[in-house]
């Protein structure tokens, strides 16, 4: 007799889910504990269930059909890309690209100099002894008045080589609306080059020209619906101006790439990408199109420079690896990962190797590409999906009120949007909502930062990219979340000083570490030097303790209640000799403050503020 799995378990209704739960809560908040609040728009529950899935109109669809939730392919096969500069030369980026070849790249990247282009000669020197038709080649930096002579001379090496037009699979990232979101000018006459660009490839139908750099909001702090929302306003925005210069909107689907940034956000970045293909999918059939190849989206996903860091950067690689795991579960074209020290130096060997290796290893080690959309059914992500497509399509909708995305961000309404969203993921960094490993949070105490970090890499606004026109509008920022603790701490080495912090351990033996755990991670993030101690037996061992190691800062580390009678016999005993402070917010702190006792470290503080106020006491000034 067969009987179905589980079918011992009597099932367990929503309600009596809810009655455990909030028996547990002992009348706690039930929203406030347990409800997340996003920044994306909506909000998150605690757990999902089947009857969640109700309403959701894609979730029976399955990959490679419309609205392709699932995949644009009954496959989950992707390209491993990565890009080589041409700043040496095409000879040397030839000889990178050809070892990448031989160490399991796929998709190759050229970053193209905008003001020069490529000769015919160049380009060949270039694509000398790579097969064209086994790998994918890709050209960034493509500017107007460069990008048609590049894909003209492209095009001639191809045939001189004997390709087949069918089995050239390449993009030119010829993007208008990319200048005028980080350069903020827009050339008049860039759509009828673009035009111009997508007759050039008409017999080539694996080739695109236009590119949609979603990149370029994850850049500025956005949240993942915003990068979504305005992606697909630039996406239609070239639609329309296209199909209004003649063209067929099913032969300019055809010839648009997206390329996304990854964040940090595992669960989400797995649900945007799927919520991508749906969301074009539309799009393109609203404009007419009902061809399913050209309703495909093709996404190239790229691991986020905005969550890279400078200290401690080998955890870079690990979110790398988070990072690429998220897109390669969604499903997309192809994922390049930037290599570790992307932040501050022109990655080498090593870091190259890294960076490839990720995806290598998750495809042969880890078998990502053997099963297509692992995460399709999950009730979590389906509903993290329809959410997300919810949100991002109320930001399109938004963009398209105020005229398209030309005239929204001519008007300043895309930026005021992502600023607001920004300035709250900086103040949740600063005040540790949001954690960045090794920078915020969890610093390498013992770390110093080498000569070839400068204050450049770690100021907002040093590498701006210049634009020789006058700009139309107010470019995006781009910038990393860790730039104002790196700045906090690179302030600290450049210096010549290293202020010592010294945890007082007294009284009640849980409270005390713990505090002093807290304490020590709290100015370690500054680069300052911190000594623990397990507990001194008396307040005068701890005194003559720090005393005697000469300690800047002496941090006051036990227990609210033994704060009131302890802490001015510590200050007393200081003196002037160094700065006390208190690890914690006690409820005697009045009856301190009223003496003189004037700093207090916790939970609720503004660090990056916090301990910007402490450098300024131990004399270190801000970059």
């Amino acid at each position: 007799m067969s009987e179905k799995l589980f079918a011992e378990f009597p099932p367990v209704s929503t309600e009596q889910w809810e009655e455990v739960i909030n028996r547990d809560l002992k009348g706690a908040d039930y929203d406030k504990k347990l409800v997340w609040k996003t920044q994306e728009g909506f909000n998150v529950r605690p757990y999902y269930r089947m009857n969640d899935l109700d309403g959701i109109e894609f979730k029976n669809s399955a990959p490679g059909q419309f609205p392709f939730v699932r995949g644009t392919k009954t496959d989950n096969q992707w390209l491993i890309r990565q890009d080589y500069s041409l700043e040496e030369g095409p000879a040397k980026a030839n000889a990178l690209a050809l070892d990448g070849l031989m160490k399991g790249v796929n998709s190759l990247g050229f970053k193209v100099d905008a003001k020069k282009g490529l000769s015919e000669e160049e380009m060949a020197v270039l694509l000398k002894g790579i097969s064209i038709p086994a790998v994918e080649i890709n050209f960034t930096g493509c500017c107007p008045g460069k990008t048609f002579p590049m894909i003209e001379s492209f095009l001639k090496v191809a045939a001189a080589q004997g390709v087949k037009k069918e089995d050239i699979r390449a993009s030119f990232d010829f993007s208008p609306l990319h200048n005028l979101t980080v350069r903020g000018h827009f050339c008049d006459d860039a759509f009828d080059k673009l035009a111009a660009c997508v007759k050039a490839v008409a017999e080539y139908p694996n080739i695109r020209v236009i590119n949609v750099n979603a990149y370029d909001f994850n850049n500025a702090g956005s949240s993942i619906s915003q990068e979504l929302g305005y992606a697909m306003s630039v996406g239609s925005e070239y639609l329309s101006a296209l199909t209004d210069r003649g063209l067929a909107a099913e032969e300019i689907a055809k010839r648009i790439k997206f390329t996304f940034a990854i964040s940090g956000n595992y669960f989400f970045e797995i649900a945007k990408f799927r919520a991508a293909r749906v969301l074009w999918a539309n799009i393109v059939k609203a404009y007419g199109v009902e061809a399913p190849e050209a309703q495909k989206i093709q996404s190239h996903a790229v691991t986020s420079a905005w969550n890279q860091t400078i200290y401690d950067s080998y955890v870079n690689m690990l979110r790398d690896t988070t990072e690429a795991m998220s897109a390669a579960i969604a499903g997309v074209h192809s994922i390049e990962v930037l290599p570790f020290d992307h932040p501050y130096r022109k990655a080498g060997e090593f870091s190259n190797r890294m960076a490839r290796n990720v995806q290598s290893i998750l495809k042969e080690e880890a078998h990502f590409d053997k099963v297509v959309d692992p995460a399709g059914g999950s009730y979590y992500i389906e509903n993290l999906t329809a959410s997300i497509m919810k949100s991002a399509w109320d930001i399109f909708q938004a963009v398209n009120a105020e005229g398209g995305y030309v005239a929204a961000f001519k008007a300043g309404f895309v930026q005021k949007a992502i600023k607001e969203v920004s300035a709250k993921r900086d103040l949740n960094i600063a005040r540790r909502r949001e954690t960045i490993l090794g920078t915020n949070q969890y610093p390498n105490f013992l770390e110093k930062a080498s000569d070839e970090i400068t204050p450049e890499m770690v100021k907002r606004g040093a590498c701006k990219k210049a634009c020789d026109c006058t700009p139309e509008a107010e470019p995006l920022e781009a910038y990393r979340g860790a730039q104002a603790f790196e700045a906090l701490r690179l302030a600290t080495d450049r210096s010549g000083k290293q202020p010592m912090a010294f945890m007082l351990t007294f009284g009640n033996l849980a409270m005390c570490r713990a505090r002093a755990q807290f304490s020590c991670n709290f100015f370690a993030v500054a680069g300052f030097k911190v000594v623990d101690n397990n507990r001194f037996s008396s307040i005068e061992e701890g005194v003559k303790a720090a005393l005697e190691a000469k300690a800047d800062i002496v941090v006051a580390c036990s227990a609210d209640d033994e704060y009131a009678e302890a802490v001015p016999q510590i200050a007393e005993a200081i003196g002037d000799k160094a700065v006390v402070v208190v690890a914690g917010d006690p409820e005697c702190r009045p009856e301190l403050e009223a003496k003189g006792i004037m700093n207090y470290i916790n939970v609720r503080c503004n660090v990056l503020e916090t301990l910007k106020e402490y450098q300024a006491k131990m004399g270190i000034k801000e970059l």
